[in-house]
């Protein structure tokens, strides 16, 4: 989180960007001990913020003190930073917290709070010391911390110096297109292709990488006017930094040897290894045509085989919305705004999946508001014949691998995705037995996000995924590829074991917002690697595949 730039203009300001300044304001204050009553109005203003259903930036600004959670100071600061581009107090907050202090903010685990006991009592101002401090057992009579918070403490340290240079490809994608765009603009008579993690399509990314025909010092020379910082560089290669501190790397080559090129660094190194000696030529395709082989898309070159290529998934192959929220749980939007918008998308159904009564964080349906749920959606499918929203919840698995619900409350759903929220601090045997237990039991249709991981934010517990592979066969229990792009959980790395037991997976958005929808595109590139096609995926399944699925799964 950060200050917006002051280039931006009236109206080019998100509710997003306004609530992550909001929430930075809040954190920084309770950091710096300032005024208690204020940092949690400034919290509770960004929560509204990031909850309302119109941009702020096309309302009024007499307006903004009249919604509910944004005071008259809150306000106050919103056309601040709509006319400055910066909220002044935040600024000065950021001039006078050390870079290691603000770096702790990115440490799930250490809240604000701890992190001003760890800077003012213990004089600590970077993760380095802080880690330093948790190998010498210091945290653990100061009060609030204790062994365990020590122990949780220097894991997620470890996990963030390891991730650190790491990117989502969902957070590079815009970035690395328009970088892209500027290069083939400004060398248009250039061979330039994107390559590496990127065109291999990686769920996380350390750096971006292009293949091109450009002369090293006009190259560079480009670089340097665009304010990229080289690095490195020689006529084979150039590393560079952007001003947004992406790393880049660009492999230098003649037109003559650029398919060699782009598929030396668009392939795993086991591929590359079974694949043996690569022929200087121009265009890739030219390497399979000389063995009689047919073109490998470089998302599928992570391991050799001489199997037929798959009838690879796509986006487009998606016919259904599965797990979803709506705001009877914590989503941002009525059952009947997701269906609306599902109808437009194309699509041919709703699973609508909110919370269970143990996620009471998210707002979890209670056993009376599962009936007036189900009563509205069987309103709102009066409605069409060409489309339908589908019951089910999104129900926890808890702490001895129980549902959340009776039998005979579970039994009211169409279909139940289980999933695990809480207590995931879990050693291997404690977290096989809680989640083998929530797939034998009947009710369950689909095993929600696996691991519980978030790519580059938390590992996930850990788990034996043949084990697991093997007791969803046994119980027909289908796996869900968790399509947004933290989680993308199960792993796809694991997929192919699962569809050679006939294992179906489900590619869902877990989307809590209609823009989450959108996030089946990330589902589907992970998927791809691991050769899955639409037949092996449940939400691929036309209205009536699915209609059917569902009835002979109940019975």
């Amino acid at each position: 989180m950060h200050c917006v730039s002051p280039s931006y203009l009236w109206g080019m300001i998100t509710n997003a960007e306004i609530s992550d300044n909001f929430s930075l304001l809040s954190k920084l204050m309770d950091i710096h001990r300032e005024n208690e009553f204020k940092a949690k109005a400034y919290a509770s203003a960004a929560y509204a913020i990031d909850k309302l259903p119109i941009e702020l930036s096309e309302v009024s600004p007499e307006k903004f003190a009249t919604y509910k959670g944004i005071g008259n100071s809150a306000a106050e600061k919103i056309r601040e930073l709509f006319q400055f581009g910066e909220i002044k107090r935040l600024k000065q907050l950021l001039e006078i917290t050390p870079q290691g202090v603000m770096e702790m903010l990115s440490v799930k685990g250490i809240g604000p709070k701890k992190i001003a006991v760890i800077w003012h009592e213990m004089g600590i101002e970077s993760l380095g010391e802080l880690l330093y401090a948790c190998e010498e057992n210091r945290l653990v009579n100061v009060k609030g911390f204790g062994q365990k918070t020590q122990q949780t403490i220097r894991e997620q340290i470890e996990f963030f110096f390891k991730h650190r240079d790491n990117y989502l490809y969902a957070e590079l994608e815009d970035y690395a297109r328009l970088l892209h765009d500027q290069l083939t603009t400004a060398f248009p008579e250039a061979r330039i292709e994107l390559t590496g993690a990127y065109r291999r399509k990686m769920e996380t990314i350390e750096k971006l990488e292009w293949v091109a025909t450009v002369p090293e010092e006009k190259l560079k020379a480009w670089l340097q006017e665009t304010s990229v910082e080289v690095t490195e560089s020689s006529a084979i290669m150039i590393g560079c930094k952007s001003r947004e501190g992406v790393r880049l790397l660009f492999h230098l080559t003649e037109a003559a040897s650029f398919g060699k090129k782009l598929f030396e660094t668009s392939s795993s190194e086991a591929f590359l290894k079974a694949w043996g000696e690569v022929a200087a030529v121009a265009d890739e395709a030219q390497l399979f045509e000389v063995r009689k082989m047919n073109y490998i898309p470089s998302f599928y070159r992570e391991e050799w085989s001489t199997a037929p290529l798959p009838d690879f998934i796509e986006t487009s192959s998606i016919k259904g919305i599965i797990h979803s929220h709506s705001n009877w749980s914590d989503g941002s939007n009525t059952i009947e705004e997701m269906a609306e918008a599902c109808r437009k998308k194309g699509f041919e159904y709703l699973v609508i999946s909110d919370h269970s009564k143990a996620a009471h964080y998210a707002n979890g349906l209670q056993e009376d508001r599962i009936k007036a749920q189900h009563e509205l959606i069987d309103s709102l499918n009066e409605r069409w014949t060409d489309f339908k929203i589908f019951k089910s919840i999104e129900c926890d698995i808890l702490g001895e691998g129980q549902l959340d619900y009776s039998p005979q409350t579970l039994e009211l759903f169409d279909l139940v995705i289980a999933s695990v929220h809480s207590n995931l601090r879990m050693n291997e045997e404690k977290a096989m037995q809680r989640l083998l237990r929530a797939i034998e039991n009947p009710f369950t249709t689909i095993l929600g996000h696996l691991t519980g991981r978030l790519l580059l934010s938390r590992k996930g517990y850990a788990v034996d995924h043949e084990r697991i592979i093997r007791a969803c066969a046994e119980n027909n229990v289908v796996l869900e590829l968790n399509a947004h792009p933290r989680r993308l959980d199960i792993d796809w790395r694991y997929i192919k074991s699962a569809l050679r037991q006939n294992v179906l997976i489900s590619i869902n958005p877990d989307a809590h917002a209609i823009s989450g929808f959108d996030d089946i595109q990330y589902g589907v590139l992970v998927a791809r690697k691991a050769g899955l096609t639409a037949q092996q995926n449940l939400s691929s399944f036309s209205l009536q595949e699915f209609e059917k699925y569902v009835r002979e799964r109940k019975n």
